[in-house]
């Protein structure tokens, strides 16, 4: 009932730089906690970078000082700003979602993932 669409994936070199975008749709009423994830061949998904309505923010030690994770409230849209980055950033990145549904239910979404490839 919570659809998450990312864009903004793609390829660049080494020390380059690319934002990603999230947009969340459906029956919701609110969102708590939005974030991103990766996952890279043969690894484990892990947290890159996570934001809570009110603005806090978390960052996976390995990207801290480059990567900024901001969000919408009123768009229910997420962006990451990746600066720096390396060939160790190579991943599909995952948007992620929880909150409340128009029926008050809880939800927790993820999007389909959109591949980040850095060259060097």
């Amino acid at each position: 009932q919570v659809q998450l669409v990312e864009s903004g994936g793609g390829s660049v070199q080494d020390g380059g730089s690319l934002r990603l975008s999230c947009a969340a749709s459906g029956s919701i009423f609110s969102i708590n906690t939005m974030g991103w994830y990766r996952q890279a061949p043969g690894k484990q998904r892990e947290l890159v970078a996570d934001i809570t309505r009110g603005g806090s923010t978390s960052y996976a030690d390995s990207v801290k000082g480059r990567f900024t994770i901001s969000r919408d409230n009123a768009k229910n849209t997420v962006s990451l700003h990746m600066n720096s980055l390396t060939p160790e950033d190579t991943a599909v990145y995952y948007c992620n979602a929880d909150g409340r549904l128009l029926s008050l239910r809880s939800f927790a979404s993820w999007g389909q993932g959109t591949q980040v490839t850095v060259s060097s």
